[in-house]
């Protein structure tokens, strides 16, 4: 990463959305916070300076109405959840955040302040009206063709293509921000950025609709009060996007702290849903354009989670809560299935019963398989002290060979590309290789001969499998810590190699680091038999 001013390295600078705290969260939010979990887990163990933000969104209508329809106060509402629902779900879930960023925070609002008044006095806000059809889910005013006809019992409504929920008819007096002033500059930025949005489908989305032209944006609401006041009108409230978009140059000292925002912003990547898109890949960047700032390097739009053929979320109630899964299946095995199972950037399906056949069969039959014998083999055969293995032949040369690919290939989807799943598939087919080459060689048989070039040809396959697992420990420990600190526990590493946080991803592939001489002990079942559930 290259050094600023000061020669202190920038910072990798990764955001998640800040959810809307209308409810608790169920598993869309905790996919997208999971994968930038990964993402900056695995910059960490390149060496990387990284900060990794996350937080929650608490302005506007839809908090408002939530918190009257619970008797109390948006303030009140907003604690209440942030305290009891969200801050111990991500702790739960194990998510390494540096910062949670609440845009009730006064370190957020002042600054929101501050930014709009400069958009204002650079005479890039000007007052008007608006009429047209109001998503409050979305705090997002729709355009006529993009609504959906009711039928049944919503017939003759027009209805939000995300929620499925009745639009509401809304005029008021406004302010606005340029943004039609910006649809070249931003076909010319994402021209000469190809990589700006991801994936392609999504940069064609944009692309496509910012080619059609812009419209100013509205940057105010007056109808209600429940949010930033403008503060050169204080009958207005900013609107909630612009407030909410601004968390991630307020979090990292914006208008306060210059050294830490000029060594972390911009993101690096934005994670965000699709849903969500235009805000992240249009509106923002023009924001930050029209006040002199620099953009993000990339926005990446995560698919759907869906169940039933419906997007997950409360509001059409195939929300499910991520603890149902996790009291079931262990906290490590749920954040592996969603990033395994499903292509990050495109939608997916979730069932209980795929989550069930993945877990016994590359979870507990493969992985967790594999780390038993290997472990209770060199327990057995050599007092539990990894031995030091002769000559390799062809199929250790294999297995090495294979696990350098490994290596490269997953730091690449991984790291690199956001390939969550290609990359732990990767790992998975390493795993299976040496699953194989165990049974092909038969160390159990092998211990039955005492002469000497079996004892050392059987310590040849043992180190080798426990080598294997050194550099499998490395390679998914940013997607099950839990689990890889157990396996690196058990290998003995850590008194010989250090902790495995510390451990190098881009040089897992290194063949022979684990001394010979560790200490080895029988690993307790990784991934434990599921007990039969009755599923809510």
């Amino acid at each position: 990463m290259a050094a600023t001013g000061s020669e202190q390295p920038k910072s990798f600078y990764v955001t998640t959305p800040i959810y809307y705290v209308n409810d608790a969260p169920h598993l869309g939010h905790a996919y997208t916070t999971i994968a930038g979990d990964v993402f900056t887990r695995w910059h960490r163990q390149r060496g990387e300076r990284v900060w990794y933000l996350t937080g929650t969104d608490e302005h506007g209508q839809k908090i408002l109405r939530t918190a009257e329809a619970n008797g109390v106060s948006p303030q009140e509402w907003c604690d209440k959840l942030v305290e009891e629902a969200w801050k111990p779900l991500w702790a739960h879930l194990e998510i390494a955040n540096d910062d949670f960023i609440r845009t009730t925070q006064e370190r957020h609002t002042a600054r929101v302040q501050e930014f709009v008044q400069d958009l204002y006095d650079k005479g890039e806000i000007f007052q008007g009206g608006y009429e047209g059809p109001y998503c409050v889910g979305c705090e997002e005013y729709k355009t006529p063709g993009e609504l959906l006809d009711g039928e049944g019992e919503l017939a003759g409504q027009k209805l939000c293509p995300i929620h499925r929920r009745p639009v509401e008819l809304l005029k008021e007096e406004n302010y606005f921000f340029k943004l039609s002033d910006y649809a070249t500059r931003l076909l010319e930025h994402y021209e000469k950025h190809p990589e700006f949005i991801q994936p392609e489908s999504a940069r064609n989305e944009v692309v496509n609709f910012v080619r059609q032209g812009l419209q100013d944006l509205s940057i105010s609401r007056s109808t209600f009060d429940w949010g930033i006041k403008v503060p050169w009108d204080e009958k207005h409230v900013i609107y909630v996007w612009v407030d909410a978009l601004m968390n991630y140059a307020t979090a990292v000292g914006y208008g306060a702290d210059h050294e830490q925002f000029e060594h972390t912003f911009p993101a690096d990547v934005h994670l965000v849903g699709k849903d969500i898109l235009r805000f992240h890949a249009v509106i923002w960047p023009a924001m930050l354009m029209a006040n002199g700032l620099p953009l993000p390097g990339r926005v990446a739009a995560n698919g759907w989670l869906m169940v039933g053929g419906e997007k997950m979320s409360k509001s059409n109630l195939t929300g499910i809560s991520p603890r149902q899964l996790t009291d079931h299946f262990g906290v490590d095995a749920y954040r592996w299935y969603f990033l395994r199972a499903i292509t990050f950037g495109n939608d997916g399906s979730f069932s209980w019963e795929d989550f069930s056949a993945r877990y016994t069969s590359e979870l507990a039959n493969e992985f967790g398989n594999l780390v038993s014998r290997v472990t209770a083999m060199v327990g057995r055969y050599f007092g539990g002290i990894l031995p030091e293995g002769g000559t390799p032949s062809l199929a250790e040369q294999n297995i090495a060979a294979q696990l350098a690919r490994t290596a490269a290939e997953a730091d690449d989807r991984i790291g690199e590309r956001l390939d969550f799943a290609g990359g732990i598939a990767s790992v998975f087919d390493f795993i299976s290789s040496v699953n194989r080459y165990l049974t092909e060689k038969e160390p159990w048989k092998v211990a039955k001969d005492p002469a000497p070039e079996a004892q050392e040809r059987l310590a040849t396959l043992l180190y080798t499998a426990a080598e294997a697992l050194r550099a499998t420990a490395v390679l998914l420990h940013p997607v099950m810590p839990g689990t890889c600190e157990k396996l690196w526990a058990s290998l003995g590493a850590e008194p010989l190699l250090g902790p495995l946080a510390n451990q190098r991803v881009q040089e897992a592939g290194d063949w022979g680091q684990l001394p010979t001489g560790a200490v080895v002990t029988k690993s307790e079942a990784l991934f434990p038999r599921l007990e039969e559930t009755k599923r809510a």
